[in-house]
Formats: C-alpha cells, sequence, structure tokens
C-alpha cells in the first residue's frame, strides 16, 4: 500500500505548519481557536476555520498512512460499543481492538441490534483481511447471532469482565466528547473519530510498561515515523 505523503499542493503555508496543527487537535483535546492561539503564540497566524479544513481533509490521510505501519493485527479481537449523544439523539460507537490494545476500526450506527453488528464485523473482516482466532464480547445477544452467521468457527468468549480491553479503549473518546461538547453530525463523528483512532494511539504507547527512557526512546521513533507519514521531514521547523 503506498505510504506517500499527502499532496499539498495549492496550500500557502508550509507542510510543517499544517501538519503541527493536525497533530495538536488530534493529540490533545483542544478547539480549533485554542490551536490557532497556540500557533499565534509561535509567531504563525492561521485562522481556526483554516486549521479545521486541514484537520478533515489531512486527518484522515495521516491516520491511513499510520495505520499502513502498523504490524499485522493480533488474533483476539475485542468488540464492544457504547452510546453517544449526537444532537440530542443517542446513537452507538462500535469499536473493534485486538489484545495489544490497536484500533483495528470504528463504526457509528444507530442501533445495536443483530443487522448492526453483522454489519460491523463484515466491515471489520473486509478491512483487515484477516479472520481472528478469538473474539471477546460482553454477553450482548447481537454479537453472537452476527458470530454464528459470518464467523461460525472462530471461538466467541462473552464476559463483562473479559472486555476491559476495548472498553479502557473508549476513554480517550470520551474526553474529546467532552472537549468538542458533543458531535453535530453522525457522519461528523464518523469522520472524527476514524481519524483520532488512527493519530491519538500513534502518540500513546504503553506508557506503564517503559521505564522513562525506553519510553523517549519509542517517543522520538514515533515522531519520526509521524514527520514522514506528513512529509515533514527535512522541512524547517516552525517558528
Amino acid at each position: 500500500m503506498d505510504n506517500a505523503p499527502p499532496s499539498y499542493k495549492g496550500h500557502r503555508y508550509p507542510v510543517e505548519v499544517i501538519a503541527r496543527c493536525v497533530w495538536l487537535y488530534f493529540r490533545f483535546p483542544l478547539s480549533f481557536r485554542e490551536v490557532e492561539e497556540l500557533m499565534l503564540e509561535r509567531g504563525i497566524v492561521v485562522s481556526y476555520e483554516t486549521i479545521r479544513r486541514w484537520c478533515v481533509k489531512f486527518g484522515p490521510a495521516y491516520a491511513r498512512a499510520l495505520r499502513c505501519r502498523q504490524p499485522q493485527s493480533g488474533d483476539k479481537w475485542h468488540l464492544d460499543e457504547v452510546f453517544i449523544k449526537i444532537n440530542g439523539r443517542l446513537q452507538y460507537l462500535w469499536r473493534a481492538v485486538d489484545q495489544d490494545g490497536n484500533v483495528l476500526d470504528i463504526l457509528v450506527q444507530n442501533r445495536r441490534d443483530k443487522a448492526a453488528a453483522k454489519r460491523f464485523v463484515r466491515r471489520l473482516l473486509t478491512k483487515t483481511r484477516t479472520v481472528p482466532r478469538v473474539i471477546v464480547t460482553d454477553k450482548l445477544r447481537s454479537y453472537g447471532a452476527a458470530h454464528r452467521e459470518i464467523m461460525p468457527s472462530v471461538e466467541h468468549r462473552q464476559s463483562k469482565y473479559l472486555n476491559n480491553r476495548a472498553e479502557n479503549s473508549h476513554q480517550p473518546t470520551r474526553q474529546r466528547e467532552r472537549a468538542m461538547k458533543g458531535f453535530r453530525s453522525v457522519g461528523a463523528a464518523q469522520r472524527f473519530l476514524s481519524a483520532f483512532s488512527g493519530i491519538s494511539p500513534h502518540f500513546r504507547p504503553r506508557r506503564r510498561l517503559m521505564n522513562a527512557p525506553d519510553h523517549r526512546t519509542e517517543m522520538t521513533t514515533r515522531f519520526a515515523i509521524w514527520d514522514q507519514t506528513t512529509g515533514t521531514v527535512g522541512q524547517p521547523t516552525a517558528a
């Protein structure tokens, strides 16, 4: 799969400035106006609306490129769903992670019935192009029905105590949801969360398993990967 950086043709701001704004927005719980203020402090005048357009355009591209650089997903998948409110209406955010906590896919749907579960599982299999050894879910019956119809040969473990991996992966999303005061539409939520789930985890290694020197080394490596992904390698640092 092509890992070439996206095209910046037609943009008058340097690549480094665009990538920095996108990184700030998806890495930290900041609004577009707060990112605008941080860039102004560094002497870079850019409007929050321009930053919003950059995040919409380049966020998904960066996220896809980072996912291409990830190792192959594990063979144990954890599936879970949580409710989110969009314009006052209840929706469900479906998420799948592997045993290492890597996000495999997310999908916003308005139901959590059998049809919704089947749609998510089929999308997950198509996107990963692999079949897991084990799937772990809570006791929602929709998962069992989807499992029996789509991948009956895969072991299915159902327990609310076994699925902490997926449940914990929702925490950064909840944090951003509060900071953004909710999502405005299903499409906007899907676009943001797809990019967010690809960019934010890249800068969140499993810190509790590392000592300080190892963590710094790992972060240096991840920033180098980010520079290659965004095409900022060799670019001058923003003032």
